[in-house]
């Protein structure tokens, strides 16, 4: 076999873009990654409200009667599946997969900016409506109504804090949409906990009308930002969005990255249909990538525990107000490990972080498995205190690892590695598979956890197996790469995805700055 069969295109020069870390791009990044907070809020609320008596008394009657009976009959493991509880949980997701198609196309025309002020609305709405709720039509209008938020939030923040990051810090900041998810469930599990203590039939009202504060954050924080430079100059707005670049670089050095987004730009207004592109040439590996992340994403069985956590806990043997405390110490323990990831992501690289954690991930689940095999064996209704704590142990062990990889990875990889032509359309389809997977786990896992019992985790343990083994052979590294030189300086040069981009390396030519 001959050395030319080896042979790749010769890898451009690093183009190096002058950037200071500014107070500006720091604040514009907080204020932007807030949309996570109302996310990581809606999903920490939802376990705690579907596991309280007057919540379940006023909307769920019926579930709230089959509850009871199914503890009186030691039936832990299916006294929570009910249609109408899968629905509140899960029509949130159902919606966000629906409007990030509209998202992708005001993220596209009108601004990440804008979309984001759209998102804080729709946010504020769905709030409204959920904390005033006098039947259960109301209710699930307030759920449509996030849910619309949460699309149109995660399609536009993480672009939007990639696009104005510096190169080497870029997966820090863009992870801050992350840390804030993970904060907000922590913020909904503690919420939860603390309401349901409230000697008062309204204490789920106080839990929903509390998301008031992340969405009014978010909504300020739009208000606040200036678009991004890539946004302005696709748009037209050559002058802002060079002002706008050189306010967020804190330099006058800017010319080189000026010109990069404006070549990108002019790409991008050639494209018609950016949906129908992301089929074509240097599309498909970001689009495969963004794809099996979102799914893998899912199948880790994350949603599962978090949108489910105090019920989770309960079905395993834990009393009300103790699952509803160990649903509080999983989400201390996101936070935490979120912020594991903030630090290492640009310093050891996104493949380290995912490889070493889908071993974790993998013993966890399959420690949780052997132990409740053994409690369905002896035929109790409750774990012993030891393995109690051994089970709360590998639940934070599982999501810890999770927190620092395919949690924030999750929507990092995807924001970075799609073209500027087709990076709004990449970030819906993204939203879209993502959401449709959450609609699909959280829809069906109380039924799942009925049928499989204790095999659940075994079902989540051979997908974290199957996604560790995809990461190993076909993710390259993005570590260090602008954005801009993603096709080249990434695709082009990986031994597998090379097949399917063209032959034809971009030479990179920038007109004269002086």
């Amino acid at each position: 076999m001959g050395a030319a069969e080896f042979a790749v295109a010769p890898q451009p020069a690093a183009v190096v873009f002058e950037a200071k870390i500014t107070f500006v791009v720091i604040i514009y990044s907080i204020m932007a990654a807030t949309g996570g907070l109302m996310f990581g809020y809606d999903i920490g609320i939802s376990g705690g409200l579907t596991s309280m008596p007057s919540f379940l008394k006023k909307f769920f009657p019926l579930a709230y009667e089959k509850i009871q009976k199914q503890e009186r009959e030691n039936n832990n493991y299916c006294k929570y599946e009910n249609q109408g509880l899968q629905v509140f949980t899960s029509a949130l997701h159902l919606t966000a997969l629906i409007s990030t198609f509209l998202a992708s196309h005001t993220t596209r025309r009108m601004g990440r900016k804008n979309t984001m002020l759209f998102a804080g609305l729709f946010f504020i709405l769905g709030t409204l409506l959920s904390a005033t709720a006098l039947s259960y039509p109301m209710l699930i209008l307030g759920r449509i109504s996030l849910g619309c938020g949460v699309g149109f939030s995660t399609q536009s923040a993480p672009l939007f804090l990639s696009e104005i990051s510096p190169t080497r810090i870029r997966g820090a900041l863009t992870l801050l949409f992350q840390f804030d998810v993970t904060l907000g469930i922590l913020f909904g599990n503690f919420t939860a906990y603390a309401t349901s203590k409230l000697q008062t039939e309204w204490n789920w009202r106080v839990s929903l009308a509390l998301a008031g504060v992340p969405a009014l954050l978010f909504t300020l924080g739009a208000i606040v930002v200036e678009d991004t430079p890539n946004s302005l100059i696709e748009r037209g707005h050559l002058e802002k969005g060079k002002s706008v670049l050189r306010k967020i670089r804190g330099t006058h050095d800017i010319e080189t990255e000026y010109l990069e987004i404006v070549k990108a730009s002019r790409i991008s207004q050639e494209v018609e249909h950016p949906f129908a592109d992301l089929l074509m040439g240097q599309n498909g590996p970001p689009l495969v990538i963004a794809i099996m992340f979102q799914v893998f994403q899912q199948f880790t069985g994350i949603n599962a525990i978090m949108l489910y956590s105090p019920l989770l806990f309960k079905t395993l043997g834990f009393g009300n107000i103790a699952s509803l405390y160990s649903a509080i110490i999983t989400g201390v323990v996101n936070v935490l490990s979120t912020c594991i990831s903030i630090y290492f992501v640009d310093k050891i690289g996104r493949r380290m972080l995912l490889l070493e954690a889908g071993v974790q991930m993998f013993i966890s689940q399959f420690i949780i498995a052997i132990i409740l095999a053994l409690k369905v064996q002896d035929d109790t209704n409750t774990l012993s205190h030891g393995m109690s704590i051994v089970i709360v142990l590998m639940l934070c062990t599982f999501v810890s690892s999770f927190a620092w990889s395919w949690g924030p990875l999750g929507w990092l990889l995807p924001s970075e590695t799609f073209p500027l032509e087709t990076r709004s359309a990449g970030l819906s389809v993204t939203v879209c598979v993502n959401m449709m997977f959450t609609f699909l786990i959280a829809q069906s896992f109380p039924s799942m956890l009925c049928q499989m019992k204790f095999g659940i985790f075994l079902f989540f343990s051979a997908w974290v197996l199957v996604m560790s083994l995809f990461v190993f052979f076909l993710l390259p590294e993005t570590k260090g790469i602008p954005i801009e030189e993603m096709t080249d300086r990434l695709w082009k040069q990986h031994w597998f995805w090379n097949k399917f981009m063209d032959d034809e390396v971009h030479e990179y030519e920038y007109e004269d700055s002086d």
